[in-house]
This record gives structure tokens, C-alpha cells and sequence, in this order.
């Protein structure tokens, strides 16, 4: 098996990590390309003595730690957006961020952890815990839950309020889940695919998104119907059954690329 067939099936999780590294699509698949790239210009120069996805990994790593996310326009300046995204990451330490999302999101343990941002194993719990204390410092935010199955409703029920913020309802169906949007606009939905009338989570979303722009999480059972690569893909996108910690990882990260503003000290 050639090496292009051994990283296929990795590349759209590679692509969903990009994304919730950055906060965009758009430019998590510009380091995604780059480390595509990368391996096709010096094959010789990917890691061999690891699995496929980890070595796939660690090549993005390496683009990720070069460019030190220095994008800039065509003009050479970052635009508004970007300059406070910017800013946002400056207030979070990078590897503590990049430590959470690979245990929480990718499901690495510390010790591919550790190998994937080049530090020592006994050093990713602590930043780990970094990344939680930021966490813990966020701006609480409304959050409208799309699900169906009673049991994991209140489970992520748990996490939101846990975490401190609050729930400005359950919906069941997409009906439901525009009605209550419109009725109290909630400032995160975490939203399920397949609903209780065979309605779609992904078609509640595109109407209220019609209405109002909203960070979304995808929690669902069904990844590969957003990772398709034919349409614009979720920024956050949970696998079930999940982890409560891959939860909390997602809605940190959602809510803090959505700050318009970077708080004050």
C-alpha cells in the first residue's frame, strides 16, 4: 500500500483538526496543503518508525510550529478579524491549546502527545490543566442544545452547565430547535444530525444560521456525512460517543474564536 492510500482515510480528521486549531476552514486547510506538500516533495523525510496517523500528524505539527499562524493578506497585513484572532491566541499558550485538542479531540494519548508537539510526556498534563485554567477565565455564553435521545441530551446538558454556562433550551427537532433559536438566541448550538421526526440537525442549523450567525458544534454518530470535502465542513465536529472532555474542549474553542473582542486585562 502506497503511502498517499495509508494517510486517505486520516486526512479528513487531520482537516477537522486544522480547523478547530485555527478556527477557520479556510486556514487549517492551508496547513493541511502545506503538510500534503510537504510529505509529496520529501517523502523520504516522513516519519517511519510511527503509524501513519501519527506520522501524519507530526508533519502538520511541523508546518503549524514553522509558520507560527503568520498569515497575513495579499496586502501583508492581517485583516480585523484575524488581527484578533490573533490576539486571542497570543492570550492562550499555543502548545496548551494544541496539547488539549490532540488528547481531548483527536483522542491521542500523552504520549503521542507529547511526540506529536515535541515535548517531554510529563509535560502535557500540566499544559493540558494550562489549557482548563483558560477555560475556566471564558465569558459565559447561552447555548441551544439539538438532540434527540433524552439521555444524551442531559449529558450534555451536564457538561454546558458545568462549565458554567447556561441552556436556553432542548430541541428534539428541527422545527423545534429554529423555534427555540428565534425565541432566545443562544450564543453556541450543539446541534445532533439525525432527529426525532427523521428531520436533520444540519438543516436546523442552515436556518438559523439563515437568521443569525452562531458559532455550532456537531456531536453525532455520523461523521463522514460532514467530512466529505465536497462543502464547507463544520469547525467543530464531535464523534459519538463522546468523551465529556472532548466536549468541553470543543465548546472552549468555539467560544473563543467567536469573541469579537479580546478582553482587557
Amino acid at each position: 500500500m502506497s503511502l498517499g492510500q495509508q494517510l486517505a482515510p486520516h486526512l479528513p480528521f487531520l482537516r477537522r483538526y486544522g480547523r478547530a486549531l485555527t478556527g477557520s476552514q479556510n486556514h487549517g486547510d492551508k496547513y493541511v496543503r502545506a503538510t500534503l506538500e510537504a510529505i509529496v516533495a520529501a517523502p523520504d523525510q516522513f516519519p517511519k518508525d510511527v503509524e501513519p496517523r501519527l506520522g501524519l500528524y507530526r508533519m502538520f505539527q511541523g508546518i503549524w510550529a514553522s509558520a507560527n499562524y503568520d498569515d497575513m493578506d495579499a496586502t501583508g497585513e492581517a485583516d480585523g478579524a484575524e488581527a484578533v484572532t490573533r490576539a486571542r491566541l497570543a492570550r492562550m499558550t499555543p502548545l496548551s491549546r494544541q496539547a488539549l485538542l490532540l488528547t481531548a479531540m483527536e483522542g491521542f494519548t500523552p504520549e503521542d502527545a507529547a511526540y506529536l508537539i515535541d515535548v517531554e510526556p510529563e509535560e502535557v498534563e500540566s499544559l493540558v490543566a494550562e489549557a482548563l485554567a483558560e477555560i475556566e477565565q471564558q465569558t459565559r455564553a447561552r447555548v441551544l442544545i439539538i438532540e434527540d435521545e433524552p439521555i444524551i441530551a442531559m449529558d450534555i446538558e451536564t457538561i454546558v452547565r458545568d462549565l458554567g454556562h447556561e441552556v436556553t433550551g432542548i430541541a428534539v427537532t428541527r422545527d423545534e430547535a429554529v423555534g427555540l433559536a428565534m425565541e432566545d438566541r443562544p450564543g453556541l448550538v450543539l446541534a445532533d444530525i439525525q432527529l426525532a421526526d427523521d428531520s436533520s440537525g444540519i438543516d436546523a442549523v442552515k436556518d438559523i444560521l439563515a437568521e443569525f450567525e452562531v458559532p455550532v458544534i456537531f456531536i453525532t454518530a455520523f461523521p463522514e456525512r460532514l467530512l466529505t470535502g465536497e462543502r464547507p465542513e463544520p469547525t467543530f465536529l464531535i464523534t459519538k460517543p463522546f468523551q465529556r472532555s472532548t466536549v468541553k474542549a470543543a465548546i472552549s474553542q468555539a467560544l473563543f474564536f467567536d469573541q469579537t473582542t479580546v478582553p482587557s486585562e
